[in-house]
Order: C-alpha cells, then sequence, then structure tokens
C-alpha cells in the first residue's frame, strides 16, 4: 500500500483523537481543572488541523471515492455524509472563535460558543470515523 492509501486510516485516527481529547477536555473543566482543559482543546484543535491537512492531501490525490454499499445501509451512510459534511464545514469557524475567546479571556462568552461549539466538534469527530469505517472497511471499493 502507498502512502496515500495509509491516510483514510490515519484520518480516522486522527479524528478520534480529537474527540477523545475534547471530551476529555470537558470531563477537566467539569472538574475545574481549567489548565489541563486548556491543553486538552488546544490539542484538539493541532490534531483537528493535522487531520484536515492529510484529509486535504488524500483527496486531492485520490479524488472522490464512491460508496459500494446497498440496501438500507445507502441512506443511513448519505444521511450520516451529509450531516458530517455540512457540520464540519462549520467546525473550523466555531473552533477559532471558541478559543479566541478563551484566550483573550472573555469566558462568558467561551462558554457561550463553546456550548454549540463542543457537541457539533464531537459529533463531526464521530461521524468521521464513522465514514471511514462504512467507506473503507465495511463496504470498501473494489
Amino acid at each position: 500500500m502507498n502512502l496515500l492509501g495509509t491516510l483514510p486510516t490515519l484520518n480516522a485516527c486522527l479524528n478520534a483523537l480529537s474527540g477523545v481529547m475534547l471530551i476529555a477536555g470537558y470531563v477537566q473543566i467539569k472538574k475545574g481543572n481549567a489548565r489541563l482543559h486548556k491543553r486538552l482543546m488546544v490539542g484538539a484543535f493541532c490534531v483537528s488541523v493535522l487531520f484536515l491537512i492529510s484529509y486535504l492531501i488524500y483527496h486531492y490525490g485520490a479524488g472522490s471515492i464512491r460508496f459500494t454499499g446497498q440496501g438500507w445501509i445507502r441512506p443511513v451512510y448519505f444521511a450520516i455524509l451529509i450531516s458530517h459534511t455540512i457540520l464540519a464545514s462549520v467546525v473550523p469557524f466555531l473552533a477559532v472563535i471558541t478559543l479566541y475567546r478563551a484566550f483573550k479571556g472573555d469566558f462568558r462568552r467561551h462558554r457561550r460558543i463553546a456550548r454549540w461549539t463542543f457537541p457539533i466538534w464531537v459529533y463531526v469527530s464521530a461521524t468521521g470515523v464513522l465514514v471511514y469505517l462504512l467507506l473503507y472497511v465495511l463496504y470498501p471499493s473494489a
């Protein structure tokens, strides 16, 4: 397998890691550990940036990948993919605004937007892994 062929697996791993870091960061802020919360959230952002770079490199080289599943899984896959894609397009903006407000010390506004950013970002991370599993593991192209 060439390097390009390994990127979907790397991307799924980066998505999973980002999701785990987000949830761990959420747990830490609920425990009052703002320092570890900050590190985990910045880490999740950095991992997501690495994911985006890898994702763009892969799709530049490989193009679009056809989903081969048939029957009931097909509309399920596309519902997941469409919701994932739409929400993934807003996560970078939400994440940057959320982090910016935290770094500025504007925690009231940070919390207000983080209530939206966090669940959307976790959903995008989780559905990114699910799309990978459906597209490359359960229903791979021939």
